[in-house]
């Protein structure tokens, strides 16, 4: 039996409100809903877009340091709630407590960075006594942030927090299968925060359609698949918005032939399978050199020999289920291709008996490319490990893909593998680590892994037009 919680509402012009329909939301680690949440109407979104609007000329002409004081505010709302709130993460999305816990202090960080950053920077590209001529950043309007299902705290967080500094106010649309603890956060911002600064509305792809559509939307910061990407993208050019797009990936792996195994073998397994391989930029092809072929095939089954599988409630789980049925039925139906066209399982580890959307962590050899675990985004516990003669045909598969989000070497030579690293097409690439996203740094995806990026003083750019006043002496 699942834990009962009490649903959130939507909230719109800074009140909380109901829906006359319902969203009825999953515990994944069941297969059965655990609480109903309303699903916005079109006309409550449009309600909200208008609140927006009316709510943003003056939280543009806050402050910076005061609207930095405002958001510094919620870091410690969050905190009061934690324990609320990373049940809440664990009901709906599957993964153990303490990870969801780690997911909530990782979305503060959000708060920690931005809060801080210098905003009111002006850069001076000229002046002298024939005139002045200054680059300043001004912020956008209203961002629409349609937030994903494997991290769904942490992404509303990495789109929020920068937006509202950089002076825009935010709607957040949530995955409709995680939408729950969006919807209580922007319960509790509500205290902090002027109305309609931050709004939060929940339901189905009709009503991220339209706010992706809306003209009264100024910029869509969306992470999702690519296919849907080009969706928003494509809805976006209408009338001209700002996109941010965080895409798929199929992230490659290389490991160099003076790699230790007993060094790499755990590192290597949780860049696949943290979170249970839900993260987009995950380690999803593993390239290994034949002459340490099975040493490394076994480091990393010894460390997947360690995992425990079940509901996240449970003590002393370490990953849960896969996070919806659509996506079960995907990784099984790529597990299984990859079987039958001769790839083998070599290490399967166990689930629970009964219902709920598991599936075993797997690692299968045996495979190259043209087949499909390998050429596409499994998004799952699975991981497909592959040889390698030659140092530069490793490096021409991993690049030959659509994808381009993120990719590692792994060797004792730090300068042997950032050379190699510096020839790997992708947003990110990193040495002996696997993935690694912070507030920091940016993180965006190369091809069609995506536009723009998220963290960092770039990511906060991303929020706002850039703007020249050009004097005349």
């Amino acid at each position: 039996m699942t834990t009962s919680v009490t649903a959130p509402g939507l909230t719109i012009a800074g009140r909380v409100y109901g829906a006359d329909t319902m969203l009825p939301v999953v515990d994944p680690s069941v297969g059965a809903p655990f609480v109903e949440v309303p699903a916005a109407s079109l006309a409550q979104l449009d309600e909200a877009v208008a609140a927006a609007n009316a709510a943003f000329p003056a939280w543009r002409d806050t402050p910076a340091g005061r609207r930095q004081q405002l958001v510094r505010a919620i870091k410690d709302l969050v905190l009061a709630h934690l324990d609320e709130l990373a049940v809440l993460i664990t009901l709906e999305q599957g993964k153990p407590l303490a990870k969801a816990r780690g997911e909530i202090q990782a979305g503060l960080r959000q708060v920690d960075y931005f809060g801080g950053l210098d905003v009111d920077t002006v850069e001076v590209l000229k002046d002298d006594e024939t005139g002045r001529v200054e680059v300043r950043r001004a912020p956008l309007g209203v961002v629409g942030a349609i937030t994903v299902w494997n991290y769904p705290f942490l992404v509303a967080m990495f789109k929020m927090v920068p937006a509202l500094v950089a002076g825009n106010v935010v709607i957040i649309k949530p995955s409709p299968f995680t939408p729950v603890v969006t919807l209580r956060l922007g319960e509790l911002v509500q205290e902090v925060l002027p109305p309609a600064v931050v709004q939060v509305v929940a339901g189905g792809d009709e009503l991220g359609a339209a706010l992706t559509e809306h003209p009264g939307i100024h910029k869509i910061s969306f992470t999702g698949s690519v296919e849907t990407g080009k969706r928003v993208m494509a809805s976006a050019a209408r009338t001209v918005k700002r996109v941010t797009l965080e895409l798929g990936g199929n992230d490659a792996g290389i490991v160099l032939d003076d790699a230790d195994p007993a060094t790499v073998g755990a590192d290597l397994f949780w860049a696949g399978f943290s979170n249970g391989g839900q993260v987009c930029a995950a380690l999803k092809r593993l390239y290994v050199p034949a002459s340490r072929f099975d040493a490394i095939c076994e480091a990393v089954a010894a460390e997947a020999a360690t995992v425990v599988v079940g509901p996240g409630l449970q003590d002393g789980v370490t990953a849960g289920p896969v996070q919806n049925a659509p996506q079960l039925e995907r990784v099984r139906r790529l597990t299984e291709d990859a079987v039958r066209r001769g790839g083998e399982a070599f290490f399967r580890g166990e689930v629970p008996d009964g219902p709920g959307y598991w599936f075993p962590t797997t690692l299968v050899r045996g495979v190259a490319e043209g087949v499909p675990l390998v050429d596409e985004e499994p998004f799952g516990p699975v991981l497909p490990i592959l040889t390698y003669t030659d140092v530069d045909d490793a490096v021409a598969r991993a690049n030959a893909t659509d994808y381009g989000l993120g990719a590692s070497v792994w060797s004792l030579d730090l300068d042997r593998a950032a050379a190699v690293g510096a020839r790997l097409v992708a947003g990110s690439v990193w040495v002996n680590q696997h993935p690694v996203v912070t507030a920091t740094v940016p993180f965006g995806g190369a091809k069609q892994s995506g536009i723009g990026v998220e963290g960092s003083r770039h990511g906060l750019h991303a929020y706002t037009d850039l703007r020249v006043l050009s004097v005349k002496r």
